[in-house]
C-alpha cells in the first residue's frame, strides 16, 4: 500500500484519487513497487475514463470473446456428436450435413479472436496515445520545484514504461475474461456430460493450485529480482555514459568496468533464477494436462467398455482436458503482469494528481507589450523551508537599462532570474513587471516577454533553424539569420554542410560549446524580449567570441531591460548598475568605477577576476595566453580556407589556448572534431586533427601564427602530401 511521507509534504486524501500536494515528492524511491494486487479499484476506475471514449469497440471487443468462448466449449461437444450420431451410425448424409457446420464454427473461433485481438489493440494504443498526451501536457505545467525533487529518470519511467504496462493490462482483461468464461464453459460441458467422469478427471485441480501458489510465490520473487537488476545496470550505464568525459579523466574506466560487471552479473543471475521458474512451470503444467488425459482415458475408456457412455464422449473429454490447462497456464502468467499493470496505473496516476504549484490566477492579465520596468520589493525566498536564498532584496531595473549581479556562488544572484521568469513564486514580497505583480500576469504571456540565455545551452534536436526560432516559431528566415549574425554564429553556420538546416546531434553534440553558446545567444535574440536575461551566457566562450558578442549585446541591450549574472567581471562594467550579493542580501550596489573605489566585496572580486582591476578585456586579448606581451591570442573562431593536394576546402576553427596548451574544435565537411594536445610557444602554434577518411583515419597537423587578426601556416595530410591554409576571425570585416 501506498503510504504518507515522502519528501515534501504528507499525502492528501480525498476523493479517492492519488491527490498530491503542489510541487510534492513522489514515491519514487524505488524503481518498482507492487501491493500484490492484482485489482485496485481507483486504477481501474481512472483507466475506465479513458477506455469509455471507444465503448462501441469495447461492446465488439466483449461480444468476439463471448462468441470464442462458445465456440470453444462448443466444438468438442460436436465433435462428440459427430463420433456418436453419425460415424458409429454410418449415417453419410447427415455427416455431409454436421462437418460443414463444424467447420464454420472452426471459422467462427478464429473470426472471433481476430476482432478480438485486434479491436482490443486498438483500443489499447488510442488509451496509450491519449494516456502519454495527458501526462505530456501535465508534466510542462508542473514547476521547478516538482524536477528539483524528483529524478528525470524516473519521472521518464512513468510515461514510457508505466503506460506501456497499462496498455498490456488492457489486453491481458479481455485474455483474462476470455479464459475464465472458457474455464467455466469446459467444467460446465464436462459435468453436463458425466458427472462422475467429470468429477475423476477435475482431481487433480487441488494438486494445481498448490503447485501454483508455491510457483508464484517464488517465481514473484525471482522475477522482482531480475527488474531490480535490470534497473540497477540500466542506472549504472546511463551515468557512466552520461559522466564518460569526467571518468575518462580521472582515469576511472577499469574500476567502473568492474562496477558494472558486477552489476551486470547480478543481471545474469537474476534473469538465470527467472528463467528456471519459468521452465519449471511449462513441463509441471504440461505433466498434469498429460496426468489428467491418462485419467480420462483409463477411466473413460472403463466407462466405454461398459457401455456407460459413448466413444464420442471419451473424446470430447480428451479435448476438454487439453484446453481446460491452456487458460489456466494463461492466468497464471498473467497474474504477475496484472500486478505490475496495477502497480504502474498507482504511479501514473499518482503523477498525474500531482497538482501543478504555479497556476494563473483568475483574474490575471494578458499582456501583449511592455515596457520593461521590473521591480523586486522586499523578496524573500527559500527553497526548503528555514533555509532562505534571498532575504528581504529590493531591486529596480528601469526599463531600457541593465542592472549586473555579482557575488560569490550561492549567493542567490540565479533564484532571481528564477523568479523573474516565475519558475518558483517569492516566499515575501512581490515581483513587479510595468508595476504589475507578476502573479497577476498570466504566465504565458509573461514568458514571451521574457528570454533566457542560461550557462549551459540545451539545444534540442531539430536543424539549426529551428533551434534558433525555437520560442518564435513564426519567425521568418530572414530573422533567423539577421540574429545569427548579430552573436557572430552565421559565419560558422554557413560552413556547415547544410548551413542553417543542418541537424543537430542530441544536446547540440555536433557543434563546440562555444558554437551551441552562440546558437542560444541567438535564439534569445531572434525572439525579441522586452526583458533579457544572462545567467552566466558568457562562462563557456572564449574571450574573443565573448568581446564580439559583447560589442553586439551593447548596442541591443540599449532598447531593452536586462538583468546579467557573470564571473567574469570584465563584462558587466558598463552595466548601469552592479548588484552585489552575499549569502541572499544586497551588500553592495552602483557602477563599476564606485565599487572598485569603495574597497568593498566587489572591488575584492574583481581584483581576483581573469582580467585585474586595471586590464581590460581588449588589452586580454591582446596579450597571448603564455604571458609574452605583443603576441595575438589564437583563442577565438576562425573562418578557414585550406588548400589541399585535392583542392580548396574550408571549415570553421575554434581554438582555446591556455597557457601554452592548445585545444579546440574543427568543423568541416566530414563533421565536428575536437582535438586537445596543441602547443602555444609565443607566436608559433602547432595541433593535429583526427578526421574520418574513406581509406582510414586521416591526421592533419598544423602549424601557424596570429599576425595582425589573421591565422596562416602549413597543414600535412600524412601520407598525401602538404598544403596551405589562411584563417580569418569569424565576424571580422
Amino acid at each position: 500500500m501506498m503510504s504518507g511521507g515522502f519528501g515534501g509534504g504528507g499525502w492528501m486524501r480525498g476523493g479517492g484519487s492519488f491527490r498530491r500536494g503542489p510541487g510534492g515528492r513522489l514515491g519514487m524511491d524505488r524503481e518498482e513497487y507492487e501491493d500484490g494486487r492484482i485489482y485496485n479499484h481507483r486504477v481501474v476506475t481512472r483507466l475506465f475514463g479513458y477506455v469509455l471514449p471507444h465503448r462501441a469497440r469495447l461492446l465488439l471487443t466483449l461480444a468476439a470473446v463471448m462468441v470464442y468462448t462458445a465456440t470453444v466449449v462448443a466444438l468438442p461437444w460436436m465433435v462428440a456428436t459427430i463420433i456418436d450420431d453419425y460415424v458409429r451410425t454410418g449415417d453419410l448424409p447427415g455427416l455431409n450435413v454436421v462437418v460443414p457446420i463444424f467447420v464454420g464454427l472452426a471459422l467462427l473461433q478464429y473470426g472471433s479472436q481476430y476482432v478480438q485481438l485486434r479491436t482490443m489493440a486498438f483500443v489499447g494504443q488510442k488509451v496509450l496515445y491519449a494516456l502519454r498526451v495527458g501526462l505530456f501536457r501535465h508534466l510542462q505545467k508542473l514547476s521547478m520545484k516538482f524536477y528539483n525533487r524528483n529524478e528525470v529518470g524516473r519521472v521518464m519511467s512513468r510515461v514510457q514504461n508505466d503506460v506501456g504496462q497499462l496498455q498490456e493490462f488492457l489486453s491481458i482483461v479481455v485474455i483474462t475474461i476470455a479464459d475464465v468464461l472458457s474455464l467455466g464453459g469446459i467444467i460446465t460441458a464436462m459435468a453436463l456430460m458425466n458427472a462422475r467422469l467429470a468429477a475423476i478427471t477435475l482431481s487433480i485441480i487441488p494438486v494445481l493450485v498448490v503447485m501454483m501458489v508455491v510457483w508464484q510465490r517464488y517465481a514473484r520473487r525471482a522475477f522482482m529480482r531480475a527488474r531490480q537488476a535490470i534497473s540497477a545496470v540500466n542506472a549504472s550505464l546511463q551515468e557512466n555514459i552520461s559522466g564518460v568525459r569526467v571518468v575518462q579523466s580521472m582515469n576511472r574506466e577499469n574500476a567502473n568496468i568492474r562496477s558494472f560487471g558486477s552489476a551486470n552479473s547480478e543481471n545474469l543471475g537474476a534473469n538465470l533464477e527467472a528463467v528456471r521458474m519459468q521452465a519449471v512451470l511449462f513441463p509441471s503444467v504440461e505433466f498434469l494436462s498429460a496426468f489428467g488425459l491418462a485419467l480420462v482415458i483409463v477411466f473413460g475408456g472403463s466407462l466405454v467398455l461398459e457401455d456407460a457412455i459413448e466413444v464420442g464422449v471419451l473424446v470430447a473429454f480428451a479435448l476438454y482436458i487439453q484446453r481446460f490447462f491452456e487458460p489456466v497456464l494463461n492466468l497464471t502468467m498473467q497474474y504477475g503482469s496484472l500486478q505490475r499493470a496495477m502497480a504502474s496505473g498507482a504511479r501514473i496516476f499518482e503523477l498525474m494528481d500531482v497538482e501543478p504549484e504555479l497556476v494563473d490566477r483568475p483574474d490575471s492579465l494578458s499582456v501583449e507589450t511592455v515596457n520593461g520596468d521590473v521591480k523586486f520589493q522586499d523578496v524573500s525566498f527559500q527553497y526548503i523551508e528555514e533555509e532562505p536564498i534571498l532575504r528581504n532584496v529590493d531591486i529596480h531595473v528601469p526599463a531600457g537599462h541593465t542592472v549586473a549581479l555579482v557575488g560569490p556562488t550561492g549567493g542567490g544572484k540565479t533564484t532571481i532570474v528564477s523568479l523573474l521568469m516565475r519558475f518558483y513564486d517569492v516566499s515575501e514580497g512581490r515581483v513587479l513587471l510595468d508595476d504589475t505583480d507578476i502573479r497577476d500576469i498570466t504566465i504565458e504571456s509573461l514568458t514571451k516577454q521574457i528570454a533566457v540565455v542560461p550557462q549551459e545551452p540545451y539545444l534540442f534536436s531539430g536543424t539549426i533553424r529551428e533551434n534558433i526560432r525555437y520560442n518564435r516559431t513564426r519567425a521568418s528566415d530572414e530573422d533567423v539569420v539577421g540574429a545569427a549574425k548579430a552573436v557572430g554564429a552565421h559565419d560558422f553556420i554557413v560552413k556547415m554542410e547544410k548551413g542553417y538546416d543542418t541537424p543537430l546531434q542530441e544536446r547540440g553534440g555536433n557543434l563546440s560549446i562555444g558554437q551551441r553558446q552562440l546558437i542560444s545567444f541567438a535564439r534569445a535574440l531572434v525572439a525579441d524580449p522586452r526583458v533579457l536575461l544572462l545567467d552566466e551566457a558568457t562562462a563557456n566562450i572564449d574571450t574573443y567570441t565573448e568581446t564580439l558578442i559583447q560589442r553586439v549585446l551593447d548596442e541591443l541591450l540599449r532598447k531593452r531591460t536586462a538583468i546579467v549574472i557573470a564571473h567574469r567581471l570584465s563584462t558587466i562594467r558598463n552595466a548601469d548598475r552592479i548588484v552585489v550579493l552575499d549569502q541572499g542580501r544586497i551588500v553592495e550596489e552602483g557602477r563599476h568605477d564606485e565599487l572598485v573605489a569603495g574597497g568593498g566585496l566587489y572591488s575584492r572580486l574583481y581584483s581576483y577576476s581573469d582580467v585585474g582591476a586595471d586590464s581590460d578585456s581588449a588589452s586580454a586579448i591582446a596579450v597571448s595566453t603564455n604571458g609574452a606581451a605583443g603576441f595575438e591570442s589564437p583563442s577565438g573562431i576562425w573562418n578557414v580556407k585550406l588548400e589541399s593536394p585535392r583542392g580548396t576546402r574550408e571549415g570553421v576553427l575554434e581554438l582555446v589556448a591556455d597557457g601554452s596548451s592548445l585545444s579546440g574544435t574543427w568543423t568541416g565537411e566530414r563533421g565536428v572534431q575536437r582535438f586537445a594536445g596543441g602547443t602555444v610557444e609565443g607566436s608559433d602554434l602547432t595541433w593535429e586533427v583526427r578526421v574520418a577518411a574513406p581509406m582510414g583515419e586521416l591526421s592533419l597537423g598544423f602549424t601557424g601564427v596570429v599576425t595582425n587578426g589573421i591565422l596562416r601556416g602549413d597543414v600535412a595530410f600524412g601520407p598525401f602530401g602538404k598544403g596551405r591554409f589562411e584563417a580569418k576571425r569569424a565576424g571580422a570585416e
